[in-house]
């Protein structure tokens, strides 16, 4: 949205400012008509499935060469078999399905508490600058060092594991909040101070959604690492389901096929987390922001 401030009776230069985009003006201005449609980009589907024909003929090709031992290293329809009877066995389902609801939850509940940690480190300048610094700190800490920890004081339990989950991407959610509420530009507060926005419909008017494009982008790195420690996590902290469960269950029977059937698995899902949920998301915040303009 852009509103401009046009002091005509001061001596001081006039002052034209831009503010964050609002829902009830961007809808007006873009009509109930134009909303953005999804379609489906048949090049970007091609250019995967030609990455995919080559990496499983390379695969393919290894195997029939004798590279490697086939113990070792499975051919892919090895790893087809094991998909198949992970499959019908219903492990790879509940495997998922346990695992997408550790995810969720552990997500959920760091969003919230880096979310608020970080609008208190914005509102409060000392607390912000000695938190931010403490949590850089902790972003850095590898989150399979967490698992230990966390064995000791919680146990083998779903409990245990949402704890790892929640620290390896709270700090992230946390410094993403802080970071782009504070680099809102100046600009946009002051144009909004005059315009008579102050207190919590500044917060909520102007700094929120002028912060939000950047958010995502937090979020969305914030998931990759609760992604990654809920896979460790359930490798080491045993409680008979989830795809961590089942990749160490292939480590101690020495079935490779497995172990690359789950792999896959864990990549597709991530694969597909990004590209349907958080790129969508990210372009069309993005886009609603008007932030593609130069892509058009």
């Amino acid at each position: 949205m852009i509103c401009r401030l046009l002091k005509e009776d001061d001596k001081t230069p006039s002052v034209v400012a831009t503010t964050a985009t609002s829902g009830a003006v961007e809808k007006s201005r873009l009509g109930n008509g134009s909303r953005k449609i999804y379609r489906i980009d048949t090049t970007d589907i091609a250019n995967v499935a030609l990455f995919l024909a080559v990496f499983v003929g390379l695969w393919q090709l290894v195997i029939v060469l004798e590279l490697l031992p086939k113990t070792l290293f499975p051919s892919p329809a090895q790893v087809a078999i094991s998909i198949s009877e992970l499959i019908a066995n219903n492990s790879l389902a509940i495997g998922i399905g346990t695992t997408l609801w550790r995810l969720v939850a552990g997500f959920t509940i760091s969003i919230a508490i880096g979310g608020t940690v970080g609008l208190a480190m914005v509102r409060f300048q000392g607390f912000g600058k000695t938190m931010s610094s403490f949590a850089v700190g902790l972003l850095t800490f590898p989150s399979i060092a967490w698992v230990p920890f966390s064995i000791l004081l919680i146990g083998f339990n779903n409990f245990g594991i949402l704890f790892v989950v929640i620290m390896a991407s709270v700090f992230s959610v946390m410094i993403s909040t802080y970071s782009a509420v504070r680099n809102v530009p100046p600009i946009y507060i002051r144009a909004s101070k005059n315009m008579g926005a102050h207190g919590f419909a500044l917060f909520r008017h102007v700094m929120i959604p002028a912060a939000t494009p950047s958010l995502i982008m937090g979020i969305r790195q914030a998931w990759s690492f609760a992604w990654h420690a809920l896979i460790g996590a359930e490798m080491l902290i045993t409680t008979l389901y989830g795809l961590g469960h089942i990749l160490a269950v292939g480590r101690e029977f020495n079935d490779m096929a497995q172990i690359i059937a789950v792999m896959i698995t864990v990549f597709v899902i991530g694969l597909l987390f990004d590209k349907i949920i958080f790129l969508r998301l990210e372009e069309k915040v993005r886009s609603r922001w008007g932030l593609n303009q130069h892509t058009e």
